[in-house]
């Protein structure tokens, strides 16, 4: 398998999609943010000092979606059309699971941007409760599904 970001030399390079067309891909990421049974309990309950929790979690997890290209040094620079971010509560961990869902009709794949999303997700979490629980995990980001392109479709067994 051919590495994409770097040249016949090995040195980096930013991928050329002028040449492809634009077509509609998505993409789906997942993690979770395990924490104590207490800090779970505070988030559910709405009872967190700095406020609505997955509400910020939420926003900042799209905001990052849209500015991945200024955080990963490949990526390029997309008109993203839709981020949807969703949190459950797995009591059963002691954990929130985060999912974020993207699209773009474009050249390249997002990928990448749900993945940054999730990731974002899970450290504003972790930055809105770091005083009641500083033992949080960060744990299984991972790309879940991903459609369109030309290297064709994506879907994780789990």
């Amino acid at each position: 398998m051919k590495l994409t970001h770097f040249d016949e030399t090995g040195k980096a390079r930013m991928v050329d999609v002028t040449d492809k067309h634009a077509t509609h891909r998505t993409a789906v990421a997942c993690g979770s943010i395990s924490m104590k049974p207490e800090t779970l309990a505070l988030i559910r309950q709405g009872k967190m000092e700095k406020g609505d929790v997955l509400g910020v979690a939420r926003v900042a997890g799209i905001m990052a979606a849209k500015r991945t290209s200024e955080l990963i040094p490949m990526c390029h620079p997309l008109a993203v059309t839709s981020v949807v971010l969703d949190f459950s509560f797995n009591e059963k961990k002691n954990c929130v699971d985060i999912s974020a869902a993207v699209k773009v009709t474009g050249q390249t794949g997002v990928e990448m941007e749900a993945l940054t999303a999730v990731a974002v997700a899970a450290l504003t979490v972790y930055d809105m409760c770091k005083a009641a629980d500083k033992e949080m995990i960060l744990s299984d980001i991972m790309l879940v599904e991903k459609k369109g392109g030309k290297s064709g479709p994506f879907q994780r067994i789990r």
